[in-house]
């Protein structure tokens, strides 16, 4: 562990036990992370913001410290440009907040401070979040780095690339969609989307609203489970995650998973339904494996409405006043919900709850559910939107989400790992699904697909 390049290949997980023991100086760890970002981020794109000064000086407390500060103690990290960061320029993506610089921290962010985390930046994100491509007018395009010329997913794009190519162990993103598991699917590293509330978000102006959470990504599962250990428990300003249990109890037996390409609905690539297969026939190595899905009539068009509610609520005041100053892809998600009425959220909240039970139904027969963690493969940065998908047209830009969102719809747990790959193969992920507060069940699961059919990361070659 003397050299840069070492350094930044370890897992997060291991790096904190190297700087708890003194085997490595947390100022080391954070020299070799920013020297990776110098080298690789000019091409990359993965950052907006990098607070080099304010790393260096949180990694001078965590050596100076008598003991660890906490589980995370010395570890470089990265959060998503979307959540607020004290005293660190904070964008959301946009040229409206160019200059804004949040007088506190995120609960999320908090948390992984005080288990001794050290925040290297700020990652790259649509404006907003909203977008098919990590570019904003700020920074971007956001470049796969297992073929620059490609997109690296959005909307938590930058902090799957930073993860990929090294220049953080582990980073924080955020999940309306699809936004953590689409970029781990397109970079080749691990996500996991909790149970709504598991990541309390106490300034939520919506307390009930379970569609978004916090996630992570990393490399491995023992880095997200660590993340989540430091960052997890309840708040009593956020309503869901006062109701949020644990399930512990892992299984005792050969696991039970049912599989679904498409949850009968999603509009899903054949080359992506080929990859899915293949995944499914590796699983059955280890588990009792059966194709099964939810009833998720309805699931689509119940998604777009009760997304297009929300963005309208939360951004309609930018629509009016700032019109100029905001993206296409940004005026198009607000205008969506603005002809919505009440009887149309409602009878979308209908539906949602019906699906909502078959997944419940589908959980009482088996232990997992898994389907493919985006609908196609990584395409080129310079197409905007995914407008069609093997030649059919879609009827909405967010259409190629379906396979995301429709989990999103329900708030279950998700995990994805990335399949193992041939030669120059494209990344590709899977989502493991498991019933909510279920993440401990996740994660044995989870190492055992890393350990016996090595679905892991592998890194880029970079230049």
């Amino acid at each position: 562990m003397t050299s840069d390049q070492s350094i930044c290949d370890l897992t997060a997980t291991t790096l904190a036990r190297a700087v708890a023991k003194s085997e490595l100086s947390s100022r080391d760890a954070v020299e070799a992370h920013l020297a990776r970002i110098a080298h690789s981020d000019v091409q990359l794109a993965a950052f907006v913001t990098v607070d080099a000064e304010g790393a260096r000086r949180a990694a001078q407390i965590c050596d100076a410290a008598p003991a660890p500060i906490g589980p995370l103690h010395g570890v470089p990290v990265a959060i998503k440009d979307l959540t607020d960061t004290a005293g660190l320029a904070t964008t959301y993506g946009s040229v409206l907040f160019r200059d804004h610089v949040p007088a506190e921290d995120d609960l999320v962010v908090a948390r992984l401070r005080r288990a001794g985390a050290i925040i290297l930046g700020k990652t790259n994100t649509p404006e907003f979040g909203f977008g098919a491509v990590c570019i904003n007018k700020l920074c971007g395009p956001t470049r796969n780095p297992f073929d620059p010329a490609l997109t690296s997913g959005g909307s938590s794009g930058g902090s799957a690339v930073a993860v990929a190519a090294g220049m953080v162990p582990l980073a924080h993103g955020t999940d309306f969609g699809g936004s953590v598991r689409t970029p781990a699917s397109f970079c080749d590293v691990a996500s996991i989307r909790p149970t709504p509330g598991r990541i309390p978000s106490p300034r939520r102006p919506l307390g009930w609203d379970m569609l978004a959470t916090h996630g992570f990504l990393a490399r491995d599962v023992d880095d997200l489970e660590l993340a989540l250990s430091v960052c997890g428990g309840g708040d009593a300003n956020d309503p869901l995650s006062v109701g949020v249990g644990s399930d512990d109890r892992l299984l005792a037996r050969r696991p039970r998973i049912a599989v679904t390409p498409d949850f009968g609905v999603a509009p899903v690539a054949r080359d992506v339904r080929a990859r899915f297969s293949a995944a499914c026939d590796a699983l059955a190595g280890v588990a009792d494996v059966a194709p099964s899905s939810p009833d998720c009539g309805g699931a689509i068009e119940t998604f777009r409405t009760l997304r297009a509610a929300h963005i309208a609520n939360s951004y309609g005041e930018l629509l009016r006043a700032r019109l100029a100053e905001l993206t296409p892809t940004v005026i198009w998600n607000i205008e969506a919900g603005a002809k919505l009425s009440a009887e149309d959220y409602l009878n979308a909240e209908r539906r949602r709850t019906a699906i909502y039970r078959s997944f419940r139904e589908l959980f009482t027969r088996t232990d997992f559910l898994v389907a493919p963690a985006a609908s196609v493969f990584p395409w080129p940065n310079e197409i905007s939107d995914v407008t069609a998908i093997d030649g059919a047209a879609l009827e909405t830009p967010i259409d190629y989400l379906a396979v995301t969102f429709i989990v999103s719809l329900v708030g279950f747990p998700v995990l994805t790992l990335p399949m193992r790959r041939e030669g120059n193969e494209l990344p590709f992920g899977i989502q493991i699904i498991a019933p909510p507060g279920c993440e401990s069940r996740l994660f044995a699961f989870g190492r055992t697909l890393e350990h016996e059919l090595g679905f892991s990361h592998r890194r880029p070659k970079l230049p």
